[in-house]
C-alpha cells in the first residue's frame, strides 16, 4: 500500500520543492495533490473568472502544475490522487460553467501528472437550498456524464465522496453519505461509460461527523472503494486532524480495510494538523502522521 498525504498546506507554505522534500523526509511515497487551490470556493460561488480558464484549452493549468511535476519527479513522489475544485454545483450558471471547465482541465492535469484518481465532490446544495433526491440524481448524472470522454482519454478514475451539510450548528448527511446511494451512482455511471471510470473516495472524517460506523461503512462501499481521505475530528466539526487527535475508531477502520481487501493508497487529508503548527514543527507533525500510517498499513496488510 502506498502511504499518501495531501499537499495542502505544505507546498502552499514551503513551495513545491521544499514541500515535496519534507513529504519525502517524513516517510510518504505519494501525495494527494490539491489542485483545488487553483480555484477558490468563493470564486466558484460568485462565478468569478480565473485567468487559468480564460483560454480554450488547459495550457494555463498545465503551466501551473509544472513545479509540482518537477518536484514530485525529483523526490520520487507519486501523484496518487488529486482533489478537484469544489463546490461542484452552485446556484448560478456562471459558477457552474466555471467549475465544469475546471473539472475537465483537472482531468487533463491528472493525465499529465500520471495520476489515476481525481476526487470530484458530488453535486448538491446546502441544507437551506436542498434539491429533491430526483433533481439531485439528475444533476449528478448529467454533469458526471459530461466528464466521461475526458476520463476515457486521459485514463483517470473519477471518485465521488461522501458529503455533509449543516444547519444551526448541526451536521446532516448529504449526497453520497449513504453508501447504498453512492454505490447506485457509481454502478450507473460505470455502466453508462462502458468502463470502470468511476469509483469512491471514502472520507472517514465525514463519516464520523454524520454518525456512520466506520467498519460497516467500509464493507458496504468495498466493491467501489478505490481511494481514501483519512483524518480525525471530534465528531462535531470537520477538523482534518492527525489520527488519535479526535474520536474515530482506528481499530475498526483498519479492520474494515483489511476485511474489504483494500490495498490502494492510505491517503491522509490532514491539512489542519499541519496548518495549526508553526513552520518549525510541521515536519515533526508529518512524521507522526506517516508513523501512524505505517502502523495502520501493518494492521491492514496483516
Amino acid at each position: 500500500m502506498r502511504l499518501c498525504v495531501q499537499t495542502a498546506p505544505i507546498i502552499d507554505r514551503f513551495g513545491a520543492d521544499n514541500g515535496f522534500r519534507m513529504i519525502k523526509e517524513a516517510g510518504f511515497d505519494s501525495v494527494d495533490y490539491n489542485i483545488d487551490h487553483m480555484l477558490g470556493y468563493g470564486d466558484i460561488l460568485e462565478g468569478k473568472s480565473n485567468p487559468l480558464f480564460d483560454g480554450d484549452d488547459a495550457s494555463g493549468v498545465l503551466e501551473y502544475i509544472k513545479p509540482v511535476k518537477e518536484a514530485a519527479k525529483k523526490y520520487g513522489i507519486a501523484i496518487n490522487q488529486m482533489h478537484a475544485p469544489f463546490p461542484s454545483y452552485v446556484k448560478n450558471d456562471a459558477g457552474n460553467e466555471l467549475v465544469m471547465t475546471s473539472l475537465k482541465y483537472s482531468i487533463i492535469a491528472a493525465g499529465e501528472l500520471e495520476c489515476k484518481y481525481l476526487i470530484v465532490h458530488p453535486m448538491f446544495l446546502g441544507y437551506d437550498d436542498q434539491l429533491s433526491k430526483e433533481d439531485e440524481w439528475n444533476v449528478n448524472i448529467e454533469r458526471y456524464s459530461e466528464l466521461i470522454p475526458y476520463a476515457k482519454k486521459y485514463g483517470v478514475v473519477i471518485c465521488l465522496e461522501n458529503m455533509f451539510s449543516g444547519h444551526r450548528g448541526k451536521l446532516y448527511a448529504a449526497c453520497c453519505a449513504d453508501m447504498s446511494e453512492a454505490n447506485r451512482y457509481i454502478d450507473y455511471l460505470n455502466e453508462k461509460a462502458g468502463d470502470k471510470l468511476f469509483g469512491f473516495c471514502l472520507d472517514v472524517g465525514h463519516a464520523l461527523l454524520v454518525g456512520k460506523e466506520i467498519y460497516s461503512t467500509i464493507m458496504e462501499i468495498a466493491p467501489n472503494l478505490v481511494a481514501l481521505h483519512v483524518h480525525d475530528n471530534d465528531g462535531r466539526d470537520d477538523q482534518h486532524l492527525y489520527p488519535y487527535f479526535g474520536r474515530l475508531d482506528w481499530e475498526r477502520f483498519c479492520a474494515g480495510l483489511r476485511d474489504a481487501g483494500y490495498r490502494n493508497a492510505l491517503s491522509f487529508e490532514t491539512f489542519n494538523g499541519a496548518q495549526i503548527m508553526p513552520d518549525e514543527l510541521v515536519l515533526d507533525g508529518l512524521k507522526f502522521c506517516a508513523a501512524a500510517g505505517r502502523y495502520f498499513i501493518s494492521k491492514i496488510e496483516g
